[in-house]
């Protein structure tokens, strides 16, 4: 499963070289890594809730991630290109425990033994505007970027960026199609409503625009962004970050809330949406204590393109807590023991609790979410560029299925440029 970009690897790096290769910045400025990521996924549901009554997702991958980016070559107008190389492994799998989204699922329901991408992006840059065609690993508010599973997922498009005034950074830009984490070839557009996929439809058109503006010593930034899936929604964010010094502590607020309607075709139907967050946030050494509420409100859950997730601030990686009308609470704390004297050690402890939800069934849904994550990356020595990151989370609800989730995740990092 095999897929190579219409601008190939090989024609790109043949073209850096023939054109550029007496221009040291273009390779001075390179970087270049690779990651090994192996993965092991387990969830187990109870009190399964839909046409799918399979009781267990678990499967083991293997992944390689090799990221290449150049430096840009003199003159007004900068030219470099950025590639990516991505495999991934089948460790362990069967028919009765597919769905975890590390590998693909093939027609005989089993997930195949490998699959693989390769993927350039060609960059131009004119003092501090750039333009990119090609792959990309697009992170915005309204198409945040997900790197949760094997390997990552990619978009094929163009965009632009600009940050010609002092902290004001704009973007635009449009995708026609994406490379999903657990696929190698290219998909059209789909769209999510809350944790439901809407397969009947799809767009081969994303188009986005917007900025951030720091200031108060960039202390404070404001977001104002658009984003619009060609027939199916639009929507816009409004968000805004603080962190304030105070003696000892820093306190931070972190504030959004989106808008979406139905567009062009209304390919999935009409959509009526709104949501707000809060997640306010205190740091004293090593300790983060955190509080946050969110509201979903209209008559549909929260948009966004599958299998994204978003910035609300209660969406974490089990459930989303952005269903019809769903009111949301978070508490959580976070330690780094870097203030024990044991630097690269992390650990997250969350627990989260939504009600109100819109079942349309007759009775309100409720939910509620447990997490805990722990995390240590070695800092020196033979090791240097070892992570290990451990995940335990336990979800219950009364309208959709129960889940228990482990994961562990081995990562290791070369640099070779």
């Amino acid at each position: 499963m095999n897929n190579l970009r219409p601008i190939g690897l090989l024609s790109l790096f043949a073209l850096s070289f023939t054109t550029q290769a007496a221009e040291p910045d273009f390779f001075k400025d390179a970087t270049a890594t690779l990651q090994a990521r192996n993965y092991y996924f387990s969830r187990d549901f109870s009190g399964i809730v839909g046409a799918n009554k399979q009781s267990k997702a678990e499967e083991w991958g293997q992944g390689f991630i090799l990221n290449f980016k150049s430096g840009y070559t003199p003159g007004p107008v900068g030219v470099g290109v950025d590639a990516i190389g991505l495999l991934g492994l089948k460790l362990d799998s069967s028919p009765d425990r597919t769905g975890t989204g590390l590998l693909p699922v093939q027609d005989d329901g089993r997930a195949a033994d490998e699959y693989s991408r390769a993927g350039a992006t060609l960059k131009l840059r004119y003092s501090k505007t750039e333009l990119k065609v090609g792959e990309l690993q697009t992170n915005l508010p309204i198409l945040q970027y997900n790197d949760s599973r094997l390997l990552p997922p990619t978009y094929q498009g163009a965009s632009i960026s600009s940050a010609e005034i002092s902290g004001l950074t704009l973007q635009a830009g449009h995708l026609s199609s994406t490379s999903l984490r657990n696929e190698a070839g290219d998909e059209k557009l789909i769209a999510m409503l809350g944790h439901l996929p809407q397969r009947q439809a799809d767009s081969d058109a994303f188009n986005f625009a917007g900025g951030d503006y720091s200031f108060n010593a960039n202390r404070s930034t404001l977001s104002l962004w658009y984003g619009r899936l060609e027939d199916i929604y639009q929507q816009g964010f409004v968000g805004l970050k603080h962190s304030q010094p105070v003696g000892d502590w820093v306190l931070g607020a972190n504030l959004g809330y989106f808008s979406a309607k139905e567009q062009g075709e209304s390919r999935i139907g009409d959509i009526d949406n709104q949501a707000f967050y809060s997640l306010l946030s205190a740091k004293r050494g090593g300790h983060t204590f955190s509080v946050g509420y969110q509201g979903i409100y209209g008559e549909d859950a929260f948009p966004r393109v599958f299998p994204n997730i978003s910035p609300l601030g209660n969406e974490v990686p089990t459930y989303e807590f952005s269903f019809a009308d769903e009111r949301s609470w978070q508490v959580r704390y976070d330690y780094d023991f870097v203030a024990m004297g044991v630097p690269g050690l992390t650990a997250t402890v969350r627990y989260l609790k939504g009600n109100n939800v819109d079942t349309g069934q007759g009775f309100e849904g409720k939910e509620h979410e447990r997490d805990l994550d722990i995390g240590y990356a070695v800092q020196s020595g033979m090791l240097k560029g070892l992570g290990v990151r451990l995940r335990n989370a336990m979800a219950r609800s009364n309208y959709r299925s129960d889940i228990d989730e482990n994961r562990v995740i081995l990562t290791y990092t070369w640099t070779l440029l």
